[in-house]
């Protein structure tokens, strides 16, 4: 994978403080993963999360698997760090774990 495309990925998390890679939009998840993804974080009232569609760019897609060495999407990343797809999401909200990560120190 190009290191461009990797940059841009570093961008993104870098620059948001929450970011979920998905597939489709909030407004319309295009797999049921990603639907729960969003689900998940309504659910903890997460602050202004930043969503990429990696259905839009194929090199995004891809690249984003190489940069957390993580096969799967969705991806959520809090404060530049990856936290895991909607099973892990989905374990961390019942154990009140991604709450308080969302709530956390706002950058």
């Amino acid at each position: 994978m190009s290191d461009d495309v990797q940059q841009r990925i570093a961008d993104l998390v870098k620059s948001n403080r929450v970011v979920l890679f998905m597939k489709g939009t909030a407004q319309f998840p295009m797999c049921g993963f990603s639907g729960r993804a969003i689900q998940i974080l309504k659910a903890c009232n997460a602050p202004s999360v930043t969503t990429v569609n990696v259905l839009d760019d194929e090199a995004i897609r891809q690249g984003i698997k190489e940069y957390a060495n993580w096969p799967t999407i969705p991806q959520l990343y809090i404060d530049g760090e990856f936290v895991g797809g909607s099973d892990i999401m989905m374990e961390m909200y019942e154990s009140g774990e991604l709450q308080q990560a969302l709530q956390g120190s706002q950058a």
